[in-house]
């Protein structure tokens, strides 16, 4: 009986994530304050005192669900056994921290460069995103592959939930077309930019040179990659599957579906909230969920 664990990414994020791990647990602690080490400031105190409009921050929320994920897989200690592990968007550097491939302070780094860069290509152009609900997946890449300007597919989130992202008008003008053609819902996020489309372009060349400086091992297990939806324990593969993932889509749906056919019958969502229980039930309603308590 194969389990999965799974790795949230960005909208995971509440006031005083963690909160609970650090008072009760050393190890958790002392993974916490190093991490306030690292980064420069005390993210423990936004994380555990701050409103959600602090945590929204990107150069925040990205660090703060990456450390909730991994310090939560530590200290599962020999029970975090995984078969194959995965991440969605940013949590993929969580899995792969949680799975072996880097050390707690390589990932934590990666992660608070990744933020920065995305954060500052965010305001090199007006990008957006928005949700697209109800609607097949062909006829909104056929869509947005009509409109002039940039708007991609960005997130495979589950069958009927698909975010688009690109060029704000771009992705105003796909919305408008969506619903006409059909589409349930299309609801315009508030986010910063246009993630995991061309408009990330600066970050990815950013992340390239941070990530090809950080020594990445062999995981304990495969990581289901966003970018291709299969499982991989090569570093170079990672790592190029890891660069190419800024302005490409995440394949959320398929990934999960890849490893459902490849044995895996209970999935836990190890990280803050409980986002990706919620896609798996659309995705397959014949496998378990759980979080991942210590």
């Amino acid at each position: 009986m194969k389990k999965a664990y799974i790795f949230p990414g960005q909208g995971s994020q509440y006031p005083g994530m963690g909160k609970e791990l650090y008072e009760q647990y050393d190890e958790a602690r002392r993974l916490f304050e190093r991490a306030n080490e690292i980064l420069g400031f005390r993210i423990t105190d936004v994380m555990f005192e701050g409103t959600e409009e602090d945590l929204r921050q990107t150069k925040v929320t990205q660090p703060a669900i990456f450390l909730h994920s991994v310090i939560l897989a530590r200290l599962l200690g020999e029970r975090f056994r995984p078969d194959m592990v995965a991440g969605h968007s940013l949590g993929e550097f969580s899995a792969l921290t949680a799975a072996g491939a880097l050390s707690f302070e390589d990932g934590l780094q990666l992660v608070a460069r990744r933020a920065n860069a995305m954060q500052k290509a965010t305001e090199q152009a007006d990008g957006t995103m928005a949700a697209v609900l109800g609607m097949d997946d062909e006829t909104v890449e056929r869509i947005c592959a009509e409109v002039d300007g940039i708007v991609v597919p960005a997130n495979y989130n589950s069958p009927g939930q698909l975010v688009i992202s690109g060029e704000r008008s771009a992705v105003e003008k796909a919305a408008e077309l969506l619903r006409e053609a059909g589409a349930r819902r299309v609801v315009m996020l508030k986010v910063g930019g246009a993630f995991h489309s061309p408009l990330m372009e600066p970050a990815r060349q950013e992340l390239e040179k941070a990530i090809n400086q950080t020594p990445f091992a062999a995981p304990v297990a495969p990581v289901y990659q966003n970018v291709t939806a299969a499982p991989e324990t090569d570093p170079e593969k990672i790592k190029r599957n890891l660069i190419a993932q800024l302005t490409s889509p995440v394949k959320w749906t398929q990934s999960v579906q890849r490893m459902i056919r490849d044995g895996a019958v209970e999935f836990y969502e190890t990280g803050p909230g409980n986002v990706l229980l919620g896609l798996l039930r659309k995705i397959d309603r014949g496998v378990k969920g759980f979080k991942a308590e210590v």
